[in-house]
This record gives structure tokens, C-alpha cells and sequence, in this order.
């Protein structure tokens, strides 16, 4: 690892500066959610969607590599770091978790919508966040779970429920969703895992750029795989679509896996996963407005569902006096 790449590694961002920057990767989200979702539908096969994603994000993260010294200077460092051991090589199975996320979309957005979705991925998010941050897997090591970032995961979940609300009002026939629910639930608990396993190879690479590529390369090896069978059982589905938008869920999901790898390093898994559903919502609340989907409608429950998310951030990340924090944990 050079001098240069060292340092960047070690840099560590102050929640002034690390939260905002988790607010614009999880703005990356709700848009591949909505790209992946309709190219799903379009191929009719969500796994399909998900190798174009995962397989344009590769030949993204292959060219970054090549072209720039600090890319070329990540690649050169993989292998001594894996033969080192500086980190369980299980690590590199990060991409994995990517990509059942990814199809996680292009399998269930088209049913669920983006509101269902985000909320089921949120739930898991944050549960799983308390407790890697606690087992001090990411490269920040173990966090204190005090009671103020418990209340802040608390917060959001309540927050993220309210503002999707008018969305999913309980109708007599939404019984059906349960068992779709269960898979972004599952996508959204392994997310802080992976984040941990992406901050953690960033830090002995050098670069984030490494890190996504080996999280995009072992993505796109199982989502062909399990497309090959697919495809060998249920046949092909429809042709490519020649849309150019359709294949932007790639580059997302590259801004959203190296920022995430970055910032854990100074955020921790749990206030990185804040930030990031905070940029989720507004995301969310932006599509709807700008670009919205048949039948969404803005309600005010959204916006002040959204707007309480970044309060319950500002609580589980304000350095508040020992004695409110003893209060709250007691």
C-alpha cells in the first residue's frame, strides 16, 4: 500500500461532514429501486435485472481500476491483504449480500412498491445495524450501543412507517404481501454486514475503488450463476429493452457501495445506515414529485415522516450531555 493510499484509508470524516455525505449515497437507492424494479418487469425476471445491474456496475468499477493510479494501487494490494489474513476471507463475499439485495428489487418493486420495500429494508437495516456495530465487525471497530442511538434506530423505523403510510393503507386484500415482505426484509438486515465487510476491505486496499470491485465482481458471478439455472428451468424471458435508463442501476449501486465503504470508517455501521435511509426518503419524496409513478400521491404523512428521520439522526448523533445520555439508557 503507497504513502497516499494509506492515508486515505485512515481519514476520518466528522458527522458534519460523514452524515451529509450518507444522505446523497442513499439518495442513489430509492432511484436503482425504481430502475431495477421496471427492468424487471420489462424482462419479466427479476434475476435478470439484477446480473444487467450488477454486470454494467462491474465493467464501471473495471475501467475506474485501470484508468486511475489509486485504482491500480487498490488492485496491486488485494491479494497481500487477503494472504495476509488482515481480515477474515469470508470478507470477500460481500457482494454476495449486493446482489441478493439488488434482486431483492427487480423480484418484489414491481409488487410491493417502493414504500412497501423501504420499509421492509429499513426494519432490517436497523436492527442488524445495532448489533454489527455492537460485535465490532466494520473497521470503526465496536461502537457503545448507548440509549440515545437506540432511540434513534427507534425513531426511524417509527419514522420511515409513518411517511410510507398513505401508501400501503391496510386493505382487506394485503395478506398477500406478507411472504414478499420477508425477502427485502432479509436483503435489508444483511446490509449493515455488508457494509461492515466493505468498510473493512477499503481500510486494508487503500481505496474504496478496490473494494467495490471485488463487492461487483463476486455479485455478478452468483447473479449469473443462479440466472443460468433460471434461464436452463423457466426459460430466457424477454429481450433487453433499448432505453438507455434501464441501465443505470449499475453505476448507483457503485456510488452507493463506495461511499457506504468509506464512511463507515469514521461513522460506524449504525450512523451510516441512518444517514443513508434519510437519503432513501428524500429520494423517495423527489421521485413522487418530479418523476412520479402511476397513482403515488405526495401526502403530508410523507413529508413529516421524512423530516422526523433527520431528527432521529440528530438524536443518535449530537454529542448530548452524560447525564441525558445515562438518563435515556438507564
Amino acid at each position: 500500500m503507497t504513502p497516499k493510499n494509506a492515508l486515505s484509508a485512515h481519514v476520518h470524516l466528522s458527522p458534519l461532514l460523514g452524515i451529509p455525505l450518507a444522505v446523497a449515497a442513499g439518495l442513489a437507492i430509492p432511484l436503482q429501486g425504481r430502475v431495477n424494479g421496471a427492468l424487471g418487469a420489462v424482462l419479466d425476471d427479476g434475476i435478470a435485472a439484477a446480473v444487467v445491474s450488477f454486470s454494467v456496475g462491474l465493467v464501471i468499477m473495471i475501467a475506474t481500476s485501470l484508468l486511475l493510479p489509486r485504482g491500480r494501487a487498490g488492485m496491486a494490494a488485494m491479494i497481500p491483504a487477503v494472504r495476509a489474513r488482515k481480515f477474515p476471507p469470508w470478507y470477500l463475499l460481500a457482494g454476495v449480500i449486493g446482489a441478493f439485495f439488488v434482486m431483492s428489487q427487480g423480484l418484489t418493486i414491481s409488487l410491493l412498491g417502493v414504500a412497501l420495500f423501504t420499509v421492509s429494508t429499513v426494519t432490517g437495516q436497523m436492527a442488524s445495524g445495532l448489533l454489527v456495530d455492537r460485535l465490532g465487525m466494520g473497521p470503526a471497530g465496536k461502537k457503545r450501543i448507548n440509549g440515545m442511538r437506540v432511540l434513534g434506530a427507534l425513531l426511524t423505523i417509527a419514522a420511515v412507517v409513518w411517511a410510507v403510510s398513505p401508501r400501503f393503507g391496510g386493505g382487506s386484500g394485503s395478506g398477500y404481501l406478507l411472504l414478499p415482505l420477508l425477502l427485502p426484509l432479509a436483503a435489508g438486515f444483511l446490509q449493515s454486514f455488508q457494509q461492515a465487510m466493505n468498510g473493512t476491505q477499503t481500510l486494508h486496499y487503500g481505496t474504496p475503488i478496490a473494494a467495490t470491485l471485488v463487492n461487483l465482481a463476486t455479485g455478478t458471478v452468483v447473479l449469473w450463476a443462479a440466472w443460468l439455472v433460471k434461464a436452463a428451468v423457466a426459460g430466457a424471458g424477454n429481450p433487453l429493452p433499448g432505453e438507455w435508463w434501464y441501465y443505470l442501476g449499475g453505476p448507483l449501486g457503485c456510488i452507493y457501495i463506495g461511499v457506504g465503504a468509506v464512511l463507515v470508517r469514521s461513522l460506524g455501521i449504525l450512523l451510516t445506515g441512518l444517514g443513508m435511509i434519510a437519503g432513501q426518503l428524500l429520494g423517495s419524496l423527489a421521485l413522487d414529485i418530479v418523476l412520479p409513478s402511476a397513482g403515488s400521491h405526495v401526502e403530508p404523512a410523507t413529508v413529516l415522516g421524512t423530516l422526523l428521520t433527520l431528527a432521529a439522526i440528530v438524536v443518535a448523533t449530537l454529542p448530548w450531555p452524560r447525564v441525558v445520555r445515562n438518563s435515556i439508557g438507564r
